[in-house]
């Protein structure tokens, strides 16, 4: 499973993709308007660090509006991904930017319904909101499952995204239920990286080796 990191600030997807753990970056309009530099700033320094699929919100609210924005985006660099909107203005826009060679990730998609439209109309990649859904009492992670179960059976081409992703239990679940791709925020990473049971025993090391007798 791929790893995306769901953020626009740079030191925390730096942190993460020079270990070797991020392989892309997804980003919002919520997340852009959180930094102090402006979207062109904040676009330029993230494909400057990361060579995989960043993916960039159209905000447009009609089809012809949102080709216009994903054909912008996409001159920035050959790594962009236009994020549209789930509905069927989006649906259109999909649709006409996979003609053009535009990778596209049809975004706030809370059903395999969604999912599976999206990926008819041309979606590079589908983002199913698994916390949102668990938040207003669904079960996100079924979504998740029977998407793919159907991209299985039909050889759908699009990647599934565990998107809106609350905690580490999901990036496993979504890993179990053969999830192509999770975008985690960064503070989830920072919880799956740590396990105080690692931390006890780093430091048992580190006592006991001040313990040995050095000759050198």
């Amino acid at each position: 499973m791929e790893v995306f990191i769901d953020t626009a600030n740079i030191k925390e997807i730096k942190k993460y993709y020079e270990m070797g753990i991020v392989d892309g970056v997804t980003t919002n309009p919520s997340l852009i308007a959180k930094e102090t530099k402006s979207f062109e700033e904040i676009i330029k320094e993230i494909v400057s660090v990361v060579n995989g699929p960043i993916s960039i919100e159209a905000t447009a609210e009609n089809a012809e509006d949102i080709i216009k924005e994903g054909e912008k985006y996409s001159k920035i660099h050959k790594n962009i991904v236009i994020k549209v909107a789930m509905n069927e203005e989006g649906l259109k826009a999909i649709k006409e930017l996979t003609k053009k060679n535009i990778k596209t990730n049809c975004t706030l998609i809370f059903s395999a319904n969604q999912a599976l439209l999206a990926a008819k109309a041309g979606a590079t990649y589908v983002s199913v909101f698994i916390g949102r859904l668990d938040d207003a009492g669904n079960d996100g992670m079924q979504v998740i499952k029977d998407t793919m179960e159907i991209f299985k059976k039909f050889g759908i081409k699009s990647k599934l995204i565990a998107a809106s992703i609350r905690n580490p239990i999901h990036v496993i679940e979504s890993a179990k239920a053969g999830s192509d791709v999770a975008t985690i925020p960064f503070k989830v990473l920072d919880l799956m990286i740590k396990h105080p049971l690692t931390d006890k025993g780093i430091q048992k090391f580190l006592d006991d080796w001040k313990k040995v007798k050095k000759d050198v």
